[in-house]
């Protein structure tokens, strides 16, 4: 007969009364009973569970965002590719995360659709965060968040500064490439595709050798956005799964509004190359 297993011949610590537990260092009394259903139905908290956990995620995301562009710009490669690598780990994950949310049918969803009010992912103020650290600048989508002075003084810090592509260019520029004034500027507007700018990573792409920091740097961007685009995708087909077009909770057009954000390019000129090659 097996004798049954008692942590304590392994020497695992059994008492916790006057020092630190797992749970008192995850703080997880806090987190686990932060889900408030407003309603009776089943699947309201597969929605709220899903949320938390994608906005925990993208607290994780933009601490590796902002550490690559502080490490780019002290010209630290190697902790920047590091970052950009997690960072698309990250939203491997988020991706994930769609499909225990795609369990859920439209039955379910509108059982408990009308607590959530005026209440929507668009007014996510981390979701704006990264879009402003990677270039997708536009100052009307601060509206969200006029409500909040703190979360207002955040974002406005972050357009305030160079986003993550912008730092790229500098870092470029540094190495010896040719990059005009505007595009190593501060911008506050989505940036649009600039040919001097493609004919630099042209340059890249046809000596890899010879510029191998800044092609291994162009990759990363690359599989970013590749990751980011398919959490856009998947975040349009679950919603239209669930609700169809309708109108999103928040007042967008819901799914129409969803594909127009699917046209988004972060980084243009990392894309147009690729034509040019």
């Amino acid at each position: 007969m097996v004798e049954p297993y008692d942590p304590l011949n392994d020497g695992a610590e059994m008492s916790f009364k006057s020092q630190m537990s797992y749970g008192d260092y995850l703080h997880l009394d806090d987190v686990l009973n932060s889900q408030h259903p407003l309603s009776t139905a089943h699947d309201e908290m597969l929605f709220i569970v899903q949320h938390q956990a994608s906005e925990l995620w993208m607290k994780l995301l933009l601490h590796e965002l902002f550490f690559a562009r502080e490490s780019l710009n002290s010209d630290k490669l190697p902790q920047t590719l590091k970052s950009l690598s997690r960072v698309s780990r990250i939203f491997e994950n988020l991706n994930s995360a769609w499909d225990v949310l795609r369990t859920m049918t439209p039955s379910d969803y509108t059982k408990f659709r009308e607590t959530l009010s005026q209440s929507s992912g668009f007014q996510s103020h981390q979701y704006r965060l990264i879009e402003f650290a990677l270039g997708n600048r536009n100052e009307a989508m601060l509206g969200p968040h006029q409500h909040r002075p703190d979360l207002m003084a955040q974002l406005q810090a972050e357009l305030s500064k160079p986003s993550l592509y912008t730092e790229v260019l500098r870092y470029a520029h540094r190495l010896g490439m040719q990059i005009n004034e505007q595009a190593l500027s501060v911008q506050k507007t989505p940036r649009s595709s600039d040919e001097t700018i493609v004919d630099m990573w042209h340059k890249v792409y046809l000596n890899p050798e010879d510029c191998w920091s800044l092609y291994e740097l162009a990759e990363k961007l690359i599989d970013l956005e590749d990751y980011f685009r398919r959490w856009r995708f998947n975040h349009v087909t679950t919603v239209e799964r669930i609700i169809g077009f309708k109108r999103g909770t928040g007042g967008t057009a819901g799914v129409s509004y969803l594909k127009k954000m699917l046209d988004v390019e972060l980084f243009p000129e990392l894309w147009r190359v690729r034509s040019v090659l």
